[in-house]
């Protein structure tokens, strides 16, 4: 079922989903099974499951010569979409990204996905890989998200790459994208930002997931700058309870967002991670509380590959 479905049957009830990474290179799916299995008693209506892309490293040969190695840290979403889906019996968000995927990869990954009867894609651009510094497509890909929605919202008219090619079947995707309440990064404003994702929407995306935020008068006024563009579709606020001390310098420089003050001193004066951990989950609960009242359709949590302070939080409020 596709997200937009699950949204409508709701009735303006406030819905519980979350996040999973895929099990490195090597680990048993069933580590994966274990972090979501504690949070299937609140109902989640779809998981998302990230892609990381392939990064590079260089290997020093005896004889001086360096060799650049293509390394895969993790399994691809189809797979473990489909395991999820056939585990618990429910629907899954592949994410697709741009980098490191030619259009045909794309197309190839997109009919993989429709066979195996998942209906939803969350379409982004994805980061640059460390050794490169900044975003580089795949030479014969897509250099923004929008034109990867682009290419979803063809293949579900039943456009393909290939367009002598005949028997064609239309898939039905329904497709989410990204949203900053923060502005992304490489925005030169807010404005550009907004227009961007404007651009996003009107290329075919369905909905709206955030990026995480701790102050929610962010995501308040996110919104209504959306909604004030017209942009109408379903905005899904992203959440995550701070777990560690280290967080408070790590998250802002790898999600270029703000915590709060009142949170970071909190955590800073916290004596260990332990207690971090509890203000952290408090105020996610708070958040989560008031986010509700609001009336977001959905409250989305991003694990990082752990699941005890997201069953927490869920168990306070679903």
């Amino acid at each position: 079922m596709k997200v937009t479905e699950h949204l409508a049957r709701a009735n303006g009830k406030t819905l519980f989903s979350f996040e999973v990474l895929p099990p490195k290179k090597g680990e048993n799916i069933q580590n994966l099974f274990s972090n979501i299995e504690p949070l299937m008693e609140f109902k989640p209506p779809f998981i998302d499951v990230t892609y990381h892309r392939e990064e590079y490293v260089y290997r020093q040969h005896p004889n001086g010569f360096l060799e650049k190695k293509t390394v895969r840290k993790r399994p691809g979403t189809v797979g473990i979409c489909a395991a999820i889906k056939n585990r618990f019996d429910v629907d899954t968000v592949p994410h697709l990204i741009c980098g490191g995927f030619s259009k045909e990869e794309t197309e190839n990954a997109l009919i993989d996905l429709h066979f195996l009867g998942i209906d939803n894609v969350l379409a982004l651009r994805g980061d640059p890989i460390k050794s490169e510094g900044h975003f580089k497509p795949d030479p014969d890909g897509h250099a923004y998200a929008a034109d990867l929605i682009g290419q979803v919202a063809n293949l579900n008219k039943g456009e393909y790459l290939d367009e002598e090619q005949d028997d064609t079947w239309a898939t039905n995707f329904c497709i989410g994208t990204a949203g900053y309440p923060e502005k992304h990064f490489e925005s030169p404003n807010y404005g550009a930002d907004l227009r961007y994702l404007k651009h996003k929407v009107d290329r075919g995306a369905d909905y709206i997931v955030t990026q995480m935020f701790f102050d929610n008068e962010q995501f308040f006024n996110f919104e209504k700058r959306c909604r004030e563009a017209g942009i109408t579709v379903p905005i899904i606020p992203g959440l995550k309870p701070l777990t560690t001390k280290s967080q408070l310098t790590m998250l802002p420089r790898s999600f270029y967002l703000n915590i709060p003050e009142a949170l970071a001193d909190a955590v800073h004066h916290a004596p260990d991670n332990a207690a971090a951990r509890e203000i952290g989950i408090e105020w996610c609960i708070n958040q989560s509380r008031e986010l509700m009242a609001h009336g977001v359709p959905v409250l989305h949590y991003y694990s990082m590959g752990k699941s005890e302070s997201i069953r927490r939080v869920a168990a306070a409020l679903f």
